[in-house]
């Protein structure tokens, strides 16, 4: 008997485009079909092992034959493990640059410059093992996922790489670099945690614990001292027969830290904010990354300091005739201080005689009593406080506390400026506070649950907050 011939073009095995042959033997109860394979874009989770596409393939309903596309990208997708599964070192690239960026905080002024340098160490890796990696798809997402990130964080190709080996990118003049390599030691992969204080206007002090007071202190006070930073302000009167005062000295001093700066003093007056410390210099420490640096934003008006050995970041501005003040420090570094240094604003608040308000912005629990609505007059010529909500909700429209400072300010003072301090310390809070979610802060009914921002109840505080200026 003459054997049929096959016909020509039908593929070999169980499969044609006419579909799958039917089957001799009954077919076992299908199985669910297999999910495509896992996939990221930086190859941070490889791709199955052969045995597992092996297994994924075994799997599959007798007689169903995947789509061509679908078969071409899997056994794409495990070529390079199938035929190289000793040579191709791209898993072991991506692991070196998760560990050199897992500890880094995007918030802080190093951050792009370490990301770019993990990412110019990570694409010389994989440039290394390109040969053997020759049809690995993980390799190939790995190439183009880095490409893309140098273009978002405009990272030049050219520069400075970041060392696999923690140890030896230990760099003591970044407090960064010696942070990271802490939590690695210790297996802690949770970054520093940061702090913030803020001080403007009437002056309205924000501590490192989110508080917020309206305070007095005439004079001379310390915001900060401990043994790395030493940050002081002097107050002077706005209106004569008011307790009412604003900031228009500050001193700043960057203590001496082994090799990475001599002691900096910065000091800036009224009509006077220089972009250099009082010796004349701009920067500190050695080399081209300097550990202390002053960057001019605008010429007598805000200057940011950036201390890397710290990692600390100040930002000075003079709005009006007053100056105002931000920094963010870390607060291991913060909490660094001797039971003599206990006399800091941005630690424990003002001193309760010297506060203006119960450290909440509601005047009226210290009163016991709130003022009837015929006392909403006119507190200072020209402005009323329908007119000073109007000028405060034009630059800050949500009805926080800070704006009720401006509010407050504005019907103390009668001075515009004030508006422009509220929303400049409102923009350097958004630039440094680490938690978004504690960026705006609303005044608290007396047992701490948050006030619904009721008109009344903003004029009544403010009102009281007024008299008690005046008295």
């Amino acid at each position: 008997m003459m054997r049929k011939k096959r016909k020509r073009g039908a593929p070999f095995g169980p499969c044609s485009r006419h579909g799958p042959r039917p089957a001799t033997a009954p077919a076992p109860s299908p199985s669910p079909e297999p999910t495509r394979p896992a996939w990221t874009g930086m190859g941070l989770r490889a791709a199955p092992s052969c045995a597992a596409a092996a297994e994924v393939e075994q799997r599959r309903r007798p007689g169903l034959c995947p789509p061509p596309l679908e078969l071409l990208l899997l056994l794409l997708l495990h070529a390079g493990d199938c035929q190289q599964p000793t040579q191709c070192r791209i898993q072991k690239c991506t692991t070196d640059f998760v560990s050199l960026t897992s500890h880094l905080n995007s918030a802080t002024d190093s951050f792009d410059l370490e990301f770019c340098k993990a990412l110019r160490a990570y694409a010389g890796c994989t440039q290394r093992t390109s040969k053997a990696c020759r049809g690995n798809l993980v390799y190939h997402s790995a190439v183009l996922g880095i490409s893309d990130l140098m273009s978002q964080r405009n990272c030049s190709k050219d520069g400075p790489t970041s060392s696999t080996n923690p140890e030896v990118t230990h760099d003591p003049c970044n407090y960064h670099s010696h942070a990271g390599v802490r939590e690695h030691r210790m297996g802690d992969q949770n970054p520093p945690n940061y702090l913030f204080c803020g001080l403007f206007g009437d002056p309205h002090l924000r501590t490192f614990k989110d508080h917020f007071q309206t305070c007095k202190v005439e004079g001379a006070w310390p915001l900060i001292d401990n043994n790395y930073l030493s940050v002081q302000v002097t107050n002077v009167p706005v209106v004569p027969g008011s307790s009412a005062t604003a900031t228009n000295k500050i001193t700043i001093i960057f203590k001496a830290h082994h090799e990475c700066t001599d002691q900096k003093v910065y000091q800036a007056v009224t009509d006077d904010l220089p972009a250099a410390f009082v010796d004349g210099t701009t920067s500190g420490g050695d080399g081209d990354a300097k550990s202390l640096r002053i960057v001019e934003r605008e010429s007598g008006h805000y200057v940011e300091m950036h201390a890397r050995y710290i990692g600390t970041t100040v930002f000075v501005r003079q709005v009006g005739r007053y100056l105002t003040l931000a920094i963010r420090m870390p607060e291991d570094l913060a909490m660094s201080y001797e039971e003599s240094q206990d006399l800091q604003l941005c630690m424990n608040g003002c001193p309760v005689s010297e506060r203006i308000d119960d450290g909440q912005g509601q005047v009226s629990a210290i009163l016991g009593h709130s003022l009837p609505r015929t006392s909403l007059v006119q507190a200072w010529p020209g402005y009323t406080l329908e007119t000073a909500n109007t000028r405060c909700h034009e630059k800050m429209p949500v009805k926080d506390i800070y704006f009720q400072s401006c509010v407050f300010d504005l019907l103390t003072t009668g001075d515009a400026n004030f508006t422009a301090a509220a929303h400049s310390a409102l923009e350097d809070v958004e630039a440094l506070h680490p938690r978004k979610e504690r960026w705006h802060i609303f005044p608290s009914s007396g047992n701490g649950t948050p006030r619904g921002g009721s008109d009344l109840s903003v004029s009544l505080g403010l009102t009281c907050l007024i008299l008690i200026v005046f008295l």
